[in-house]
């Protein structure tokens, strides 16, 4: 990931010393459990654990001049580690296993990391947008359907609903965090023809992953898995993103981004204040999406295997978490220092002088002994009317022939918290959320 959306979190999890840090554990464990089985001897076990070389900068850089012998990582890898251990105990290196057993448990164990750096974080916003939507819950405002004035709810609703999302995006990487955790040490072609089972078996425990059937590698819907839940994350944030832009807008302004001392909008226009978190989430958030479209696309390989999805995914599972965290912390930053104008708001739903309350006088009308389509047509005339000439909505209708209705009935439908007053179900709801 470029540093300009990189983390230090993310960036340390899939940083070569870290890789190797874990092909090693990997290699050792694999040494003593065979050493428990009676295949490696124990002492040459032990002597791999104590003389095994600190994966450290220089290390790497060893590993790397011998694979520009070899032409192959693991290859490097082992034969450096191999070197470091020295004979004859560091001849058990590798004994049994095949590279994508290393790659392949390793990579599921930084991705088991990584859902928790990602789960970590959306816990972090979901305290945010909690807190915002019970706060706000009176906060009245108009609510817009095809952008269009519609009827009044509330912001502390609209708020609400984006944190019932962003759990469900929570359970889902929870769910791919459930996929990706395993682990697979049965060979060449997965029929552990040279590696007991139960070798596989405690290896995994000891890492805190589960051992799953594979061939040479461990199927790629898990990690296909993962990256739909990085790119479901990613859209519910671009999601978010959308609605602050709209709600920013001069027109609207009924929320603005926090701006800092010093900051500036514009190079040219010094009045700009810009939307610019949301947008940039919003930009990301396509990056997301596209590498999904990588990570099912690597899904299907030939065999028991073949070697198409491994550069692809170098790029796209590392990038894809360092994205999603990112955006996660940075809407988190966003909504903590959002400015809500709860006046403005007020203005904006009193813009169209009471039409927003149609449906309520339709409603009456009919239950008052009206025929619906005659009503509506009475009150989609008067609504009109009352926009085209800027007058109160409720006055046109008092003082229509054809509107049946009294003023109390007026008086009802014309009242906020009547229309509202099931609008909390959905801050209700939050109480079951998880904090």
């Amino acid at each position: 990931m470029i540093p300009r959306y990189s983390s230090p979190q993310v960036d340390v999890l899939f940083s070569e010393e870290a890789k190797m840090s874990r092909w090693l554990e990997i290699e050792l464990a694999v040494a003593e459990e065979m050493a428990v089985e009676g295949i490696v001897p124990t002492a040459d076990a032990v002597a791999c654990r104590k003389n095994a070389p600190v994966v450290d900068a220089a290390f790497v850089g060893k590993v790397e001049e011998r694979e520009a012998v070899t032409n192959h990582d693991v290859a490097a890898f082992v034969d450096t580690v191999q070197a470091a251990i020295g004979a004859p105990a560091g001849a058990w290196i590798h004994y049994g296993l095949t590279s994508t057993d290393v790659v392949d448990t390793g990579l599921c164990w930084a991705l088991r990391d990584s859902a928790d750096l990602i789960i970590a974080v959306q816990t972090d916003l979901l305290r945010v947008l909690v807190a915002t939507a019970r706060s706000h819950a009176g906060t009245v405002m108009i609510g817009r359907t095809h952008g269009i004035h519609a009827e009044p709810t509330t912001f502390g609703a609209k708020v609400a609903l984006w944190a019932l999302q962003v759990d469900r995006d929570r359970s889902r990487m929870l769910a791919a965090r459930t996929a990706v955790a395993v682990c697979k040490l049965s060979g060449a072609v997965g029929t552990y023809s040279n590696i007991p089972p139960v070798v596989e078996q405690r290896v995994a425990a000891r890492l805190g992953l589960a051992a799953v059937p594979a061939t040479q590698v461990i199927a790629r819907d898990r990690h296909a898995e993962y990256l739909w839940a990085c790119a479901s994350a990613g859209t519910t944030l671009e999601m978010i993103a959308v609605e602050l832009r709209h709600l920013q807008r001069t027109e609207v302004g009924e929320v603005r981004e926090g701006f800092t001392k010093g900051q500036k909008g514009s190079s040219a226009m010094p009045h700009k204040r810009n939307p610019i978190s949301a947008e940039t989430i919003s930009g990301l958030s396509r990056v997301l999406r596209g590498n999904l479209q990588v990570g099912l696309q690597d899904v299907p390989l030939w065999h028991e295997r073949d070697l198409s999805h491994s550069s692809a995914e170098r790029i796209v599972l590392p990038d894809s978490t360092a994205l999603a965290y990112y955006m996660t912390r940075r809407m988190t930053s966003l909504l903590s220092n959002l400015e809500i104008d709860a006046e403005r708001m007020r203005v904006n739903l009193d813009q169209l002088h009471g039409v927003v309350y149609s449906q309520s006088v339709l409603l009456a009308m009919v239950s008052a002994g009206m025929l619906r389509d005659d009503a509506y047509r009475i009150v989609q005339e008067c609504a009109a009317r009352a926009i085209d000439n800027g007058t109160d909505f409720r006055s046109v209708l008092a003082s229509d022939p054809r509107v049946t209705i009294g003023a109390a009935e007026l008086d009802a439908a014309f009242d906020p918290a009547r229309v509202l007053r099931n609008a909390g179900l959905g801050i209700a709801a939050l109480d079951a959320v998880s904090l």
